[in-house]
């Protein structure tokens, strides 16, 4: 087994403030202490609920399960872990005599998307099992859950199936994507036939219409794979993951890199989401200027892209994935929120539908928020869901659950977030850190380290590019640091109460592509607000006064940031934080706009 070099704080010992923490108190208040949500998503476990439309209803309780747990194990809160476990509890009392959880009837079963609900289920039943405290219900769990696995590889044997022949959709990427939990539960049971399970559906390749590892070990870029559903396919390459830390063949681990830096370097936008095709790949590095009409960058797909970043930065501690984790979180991901609780548009029936937790899409020339609800299903006793707003809650508790973590020599603060965490030093004694900062609208911040008896370790300190001339002092005097992989390292004795802090300056940077110009600030893509303008359009060029660039002005309630760019007459363009922009997406002027093309 090949384990992390990052760990993240125990439940509940990390208490922070300010935007990410205000993110995941809404994710508690909309969604995840919502009994009477868990019981619809449960529910549908009960009557064959998606062989009407071949549907994935199914996947709405593990994708949230999976959310609420990783929540819990941040904030600690005690009413939802007694949701989640009542949840999970409904749930065993639905498995089936062959051992599966699933939506479909028998004999109209591994179809549409049956397969994939059942790599949620066991994805939330794994997360629950992680911080379940009840012995006796884990042990069940854990006995349901390998049912659950052996009925599936079980049903695939008797009828002679690979599993990408169970879907019609994306050449089956979406059900070899089971490979991702299956590896975490092959890593609890160590069973070998679950193993050799897992063998076989990486030697599937992930897709039937062309071996995905292949493409990536033949160069093909993300958009040019025989599938290109963003979303499926990052999870395929987690379930790629999971088996090299089974077995540690390096050969699998460099696929995942590969794919991951592909992405990167393809795909992803300046909000950190990818597929302004739907939610597809496309190329969308470069295709981002496009003033496109219909919907683009699906949250499934931020988040997602998130989880991966998590995994990879948990297990390599390598900064350029925690860049991209905290590049989705400020952008794309908490742009989706709906803090205003918004109704949101439903183009097929052409209705304006009660809200939902999170929108589903993020625009990024002059569209408006909120146009449609992705992954929209209903439910047979009233009422609908989707997709996107499940998967969110998994992606609004990996920054502060991230933010600091131990690792074999010390402690890494990889991005500041106010308030306190404790973790354990190498030394095996409890070391509280309380951090003061303004981030990400201001570089620096101070951390004061609160320690029984004084001992020598590694304090990590990451710079990110986008940070200029940082600099260190320990109790006032100048640090010697040691750069390293995009972080400063501090390697001394510490002692209660010791005071460090980290200066740096952040400043608007250009980004030009394709003939349009968009900005970004630290971690934040600015963007613009048709609303905050007074102006109904933003594909409109705009005539700059020479040598213009954005000045700092003082945020506005609900930004973080806010600049000005001077025109050459008239009132200045505002720029502000990506998430601030667009909030009321139920009027038709409310559009937002990253690339936008500006004159001198």
């Amino acid at each position: 087994m090949i384990g992390d070099v990052m760990r993240a704080p125990g439940i509940g010992e990390a208490r922070y403030t300010g935007t990410a923490d205000e993110a995941v108190r809404f994710t508690l208040l909309h969604q995840l202490l919502d009994g009477a949500l868990w019981k619809r998503f449960t529910d549908v476990f009960g009557y064959d609920s998606d062989s009407v439309d071949n549907g994935w209803r199914c996947e709405f309780w593990g994708k949230t399960m999976r959310g609420g747990c990783l929540t819990y194990r941040y904030t600690g809160d005690e009413a939802l872990y007694e949701t989640l476990t009542a949840a999970a509890e409904r749930l065993l009392a639905l498995q089936r005599d062959d051992g599966s959880f699933s939506t479909y009837p028998a004999g109209a079963d591994l179809c549409g998307w049956d397969v994939w609900g059942r790599k949620y289920v066991l994805s939330g039943f794994l997360h629950y099992y992680g911080i379940c405290r009840d012995e006796t219900l884990k042990e069940r769990i854990l006995t349901a859950m390998t049912r659950h696995a052996f009925a599936l590889r079980d049903a695939l044997r008797n009828r002679g199936w690979k599993i990408t022949q169970t879907s019609e959709w994306w050449g089956g990427v979406n059900s070899a994507s089971f490979l991702e939990p299956l590896t975490a539960l092959v890593a609890l049971t160590k069973n070998a036939e679950l193993l050799a399970f897992a063998r076989e559906i990486f030697e599937t390749g992930g897709c039937r219409d062309g071996n995905l590892c292949d493409a990536v070990r033949t160069g093909l870029r993300p958009h040019e794979f025989p599938e290109v559903k963003a979303y499926e396919t990052i999870s395929f390459f987690e379930g790629v993951l999971g088996l090299y830390e089974l077995t540690g063949e390096t050969e699998l681990l460099a696929f995942v890199l590969a794919f991951a830096d592909s992405v990167r370097r393809n795909e992803i936008t300046l909000i950190g989401s990818a597929g302004c095709t739907h939610e597809l790949f496309d190329h969308s590095a470069l295709r981002q200027t496009d003033p496109g009409e219909g919907i683009m960058q699906e949250t499934c797909v931020t988040v997602t892209w998130m989880r991966l970043n998590a995994r990879l930065f948990m297990l390599t501690g390598r900064e350029r994935y925690f860049t991209e984790l905290e590049r989705s979180a400020y952008n794309g991901l908490y742009g989706a929120i709906n803090r205003d609780s918004r109704m949101l548009w439903e183009p097929n029936s052409r209705q304006w539908m009660s809200a939902l937790p999170f929108d589903s899409y993020s625009p990024l020339v002059d569209q408006r928020r909120g146009r449609a609800i992705g992954g929209l299903k209903f439910f047979r006793e009233g009422g609908f869901y989707g997709c996107c707003a499940c998967v969110a809650s998994a992606g609004t508790a990996l920054l502060p659950l991230f933010a600091v973590t131990a690792c074999s020599d010390g402690v890494a603060v990889n991005t500041p977030l106010p308030g306190s965490v404790r973790l354990k030093t190498p030394g095996d004694a409890e070391v509280t850190l309380e951090i003061e900062t303004a981030y990400p609208a201001k570089a620096g911040y101070t951390l004061r380290l609160r320690l029984p008896s004084p001992e020598r370790f590694a304090l990590r300190l990451r710079a990110p590019a986008f940070i200029r001339e940082p600099a260190v002092t320990v109790c006032g005097e100048a640090a010697a640091v040691k750069a390293e992989d995009g972080c400063l390292t501090l390697r001394r004795t510490w002692r209660d109460g010791d005071c460090v802090t980290f200066e740096g300056d952040m400043q608007a940077e250009k980004k030009e592509l394709n003939g349009k110009t968009a900005f970004v600030y630290g971690p934040l893509a600015l963007a613009r607000d048709a609303e905050k303008e007074d102006c109904g359009s933003l594909r409109e060029p705009v005539r700059l006064a020479a040598g213009a660039m954005p000045r700092a002005a003082e945020p506005e309630a609900g930004e973080t940031v806010r600049f000005l760019l001077d025109r050459e007459n008239g009132l200045p363009v505002v720029l502000t934080d990506y998430a601030a922009c667009g909030r009321r997406w139920d009027r038709s002027g409310a559009a937002v706009s990253v690339w936008n093309t500006y004159t001198e």
